[in-house]
């Protein structure tokens, strides 16, 4: 505010007025004029000091904003920022309480009851607006570090951006590999993920990324570096113990991210790892696979059986929204080289899904969540968003594995495939609370005792889930 330009009129126009009216009495006398100058220029002094007083109490006030920390809390968390955004630190939490109940024929060793499936408080943030940081460690299901192979670490990271187009990331994170798995915890549209996920691709891993998007974020990609982890595998944090290490690539394409038509929620790409690891029969290098549930494991490798060469994993996948629907698809295909006594062969192992929903309150979906239209409020009779899914999903093994009277695998303990099918529903309460549920029923072949050449099915499992998710 400039106080001098909104006061000297005030203050002279009094003065002149005063003049107009003393006409020829002030005229000849000098002295009274040389009075009401020095009183002009007095006033005038006082106004420019007033005025500079207010301008430095402008200039302080701005520069101590510059300087006051900003403090946030919104549905994407509590954050801390510097006053000038190019430093922040955020604190959120995933939480998921389940209840599990098996009711299907094959769930004996499987007791109904609550599970913490994950509780995961995260520190995350950027420094210096190019250098961003994740830490999130895990106390679901009894995930200490206790153990070299629960480190009780789901991410720890740096990732820096010096432009859009060239990122680097390094430390224990999410290789750049699987659609389903790239998507956050609290944002899958099932339970628990699919064998693709789970089983096939990689977890998590300790290593480096290469990554960025293109052409206004139309297209995606990414190079990684790291120790390295068997089918569907978490890294521990510790040491590496081999030499070999594993390289990896993702590709995906947007192309009509920002186009106004249907065709707009459409992504499609393709990735990959290639590894070489030499097993041996205390190390053996070879995953065993899970159930849907995660409970139990319907196929595992023989005893003294283990990698004894390249691994190759190839997933083509996609997704397509648009309004309230959704459609997930992802294929995973793993070459790998094994090994028992002198005898070697290269098996083949692949498992697929295709997954969609359906908002039936009529909000959009997407890859990154549901934003409720209205949230739950009884008193306003709001109920949040509801949204119905289904997903169908295929595990098979090699027949390799299965020959030579199941010199790498048998058929009477395991099986050589897993079909599934399940249906949920899930309650957006709002942005940060969700309740679901899911019905799963997975079929087998072979892996119910028998023998190798004349097994017998594993009965089919048949698993209720019910979730409570905060996410904030």
């Amino acid at each position: 505010m400039n106080i001098k330009k909104k006061l000297i009129p005030v203050l002279i126009a009094p003065l002149l007025v005063g003049l107009a009216f003393s006409g020829q009495a002030f005229a000849n006398d000098s002295d009274e004029l040389e009075k009401l100058r020095q009183l002009v220029q007095e006033l005038d002094q006082k106004i420019r000091i007033l005025d500079r007083k207010s301008e430095l109490g402008e200039e302080a006030a701005a520069a101590k904003k510059k300087e006051t920390p900003v403090v946030k809390a919104s549905t994407g968390g509590f954050s801390l920022a510097s006053a000038d955004g190019k430093s922040e630190i955020k604190f959120k939490t995933l939480a998921h309480i389940d209840y599990r109940s098996y009711v299907g024929e094959n769930n004996s060793t499987n007791q109904d009851g609550f599970d913490f499936r994950r509780i995961r408080p995260s520190i995350e943030g950027t420094v210096g607006g190019i250098y961003n940081f994740r830490f999130t460690p895990e106390f679901g299901e009894a995930k200490t570090a206790s153990a070299a192979s629960t480190s009780g670490i789901v991410d720890a990271y740096i990732d820096a951006r010096f432009k859009p187009y060239f990122k680097v990331r390094v430390g224990k994170f999410k290789p750049f590999v699987g659609l389903e798995r790239l998507q956050s915890g609290s944002d899958i549209k099932f339970i628990e993920r699919s064998f693709v996920s789970n089983n096939f691709l990689p977890n998590r891993d300790l290593g480096l990324s290469i990554h960025g998007d293109l052409f206004q974020d139309k297209l995606n990609y990414a190079v990684g570096f790291h120790n390295g982890v068997v089918d569907g595998a978490d890294a521990p944090t510790n040491q590496d113990t081999t030499g070999d290490k594993e390289w990896s690539a993702r590709i995906f394409t947007t192309p009509f991210r920002d186009a106004d038509n249907a065709l707009a929620g459409l992504g499609f790409g393709l990735s990959g790892t290639h590894s070489n690891f030499i097993g041996s029969s205390g190390t053996t290098w070879l995953p065993s696979y899970k159930n849907p549930s995660q409970t139990t494991n319907f196929f595992t490798y023989s005893t003294n059986t283990y990698a004894s060469g390249d691994r190759d994993r190839l997933s083509p996948q996609a997704y397509y929204y648009f309004g309230p629907f959704g459609v997930v698809g992802e294929y995973a295909w793993v070459s790998q080289d094994i090994q028992n006594g002198v005898n070697t062969v290269n098996v083949k192992n692949d498992g697929w899904q295709i997954a969609g929903s359906w908002l039936i309150t009529g909000e959009d979906t997407s890859f990154k969540g549901v934003k409720p239209k209205r949230i739950f409020d009884l008193d306003s009779g709001n109920w949040g968003a509801l949204e119905v899914v289904g997903r169908y999903q295929e595990a098979n093994i090699d027949d390799k594995v299965f020959e030579n009277n199941g010199r790498y695998g048998s058929l009477a303990t395991s099986a050589k495939s897993a079909q599934a099918w399940a249906l949920g529903l899930n309650w957006y309460l709002n942005q940060n609370v969700k309740i679901a549920s899911n019905y799963e029923r997975t079929s087998f072949n072979g892996g119910g005792g028998g023998t190798n050449t004349a097994p017998i099915n594993r009965a089919d499992e048949e698993t209720l889930y019910t979730r409570l998710q905060l996410s904030y």
